[in-house]
């Protein structure tokens, strides 16, 4: 069995590797926008999906030349498709961008709760098996002063990332305390759930 990571973030490959078992990656190339209606948790699920769905559709073998089999035999494909959002008051939170935009997002946030949702999917290409999982998260950050948020901005230049933090290194210092089941699910990639759906798949974790 072949697995493939259908992302292109560096905290999900980073937080695969704890596993070690080894995978292959793919950055997939879907829209990101929510649809009318679409709560936060709903949108993250459905992109986890269709990043997975897409991976099983545009991976090519070669991709794996390197990599070892994960089982005695190498046919089969599991690919991992994971997204996350998050909300503010009910309010879908977007990646800033820019320095301005995730200045003006922590200072939003700062003292208050914010509700993050990673949505994972596991497709077993071979079978057609799919799993699925939104796994919830809190934040409650620190209150922040200008010059902290400032300070945090310059040195991280979180632009890409939901809720303008890197929760896996400078990040944690800007909360007051965390709230969820699994801490890997704020970074990006829930490991508790994802190895669940593995060993269902027969892969043997650890």
């Amino acid at each position: 069995m072949r697995l493939l990571l259908a992302s292109g973030s560096p905290a999900r490959h980073m937080l695969l590797q704890r596993l070690g078992i080894p995978f292959a990656t793919l950055t997939p190339n879907i829209s990101e926008r929510e649809r009318r209606g679409e709560t936060p948790a709903g949108l993250a699920g459905r992109l986890a999906e269709a990043k997975a769905e897409w991976g099983a559709s545009h991976f090519s073998k070669s991709a794996f030349s390197e990599e070892e089999e994960l089982s005695e035999s190498s046919s089969g494909l599991l690919v991992i498709g994971s997204d996350q959002t998050a909300e503010l008051d009910g309010e879908l939170l977007r990646k800033p961008g820019n320095a301005k935009a995730a200045a003006a997002q922590l200072k939003r946030a700062s003292g208050r709760e914010v509700r993050f949702h990673t949505g994972l999917a596991l497709l077993n290409a071979t079978t057609g098996s799919l799993r699925i999982s939104v796994e919830p998260f809190s934040v409650v950050f620190r209150n922040l002063d200008k010059d902290e948020i400032k300070r945090y901005v310059r040195a991280e230049r979180p632009f890409s990332q939901v809720g303008a933090f890197k929760a896996e290194s400078l990040g944690i210092s800007l909360f007051a305390r965390l709230s969820g089941l699994d801490p890997t699910a704020l970074i990006g990639l829930p490991l508790i759930r994802l190895t669940e759906f593995l060993r269902a798949e027969g892969v043997r974790v650890p």
